[in-house]
């Protein structure tokens, strides 16, 4: 399929006005949304507590925290992780899911899911 990229506005979820659009790489093998620690810093992200996640390189501990995400004009508060070693944002199907939107893997971009309520 490669790879999915998409325009990505993260926020502070206390202040919206702090704010960065950034191009991001869509991972569905990514659970939570990961945000690099300078985006972090430079939103002022309010830091909720740690998460033990797995990686390619092992365990490691990340902070936590919440932020506005917006992909394709939809918008809502999410969880994050954060990362002191990845420069760029990975959006993860947790995100997806809170969007509604799904990989369209024919087309290489994001698609409106279906809303399930069973």
């Amino acid at each position: 399929m490669g790879h999915v990229s998409v325009q990505v506005t993260v926020a502070n979820p206390a202040d919206a006005n702090l704010n960065s659009t950034v191009e991001a790489l869509v991972d569905t093998g990514v659970t939570l949304t990961v945000v690099p620690r300078a985006l972090a810093v430079a939103l002022r992200l309010p830091v909720t507590g740690k998460r033990r996640v797995r990686t390619a390189m092992g365990d490691v501990e990340l902070d936590r925290g919440r932020a506005i995400v917006q992909i394709n004009g939809q918008s809502e508060i999410n969880p994050v992780l954060i990362s002191d070693s990845l420069d760029r944002v990975l959006i993860g199907v947790i995100t997806l899911e809170t969007l509604s939107m799904t990989v369209d893997p024919t087309k290489g971009e994001l698609k409106e899911a279906d809303a399930l309520l069973y």
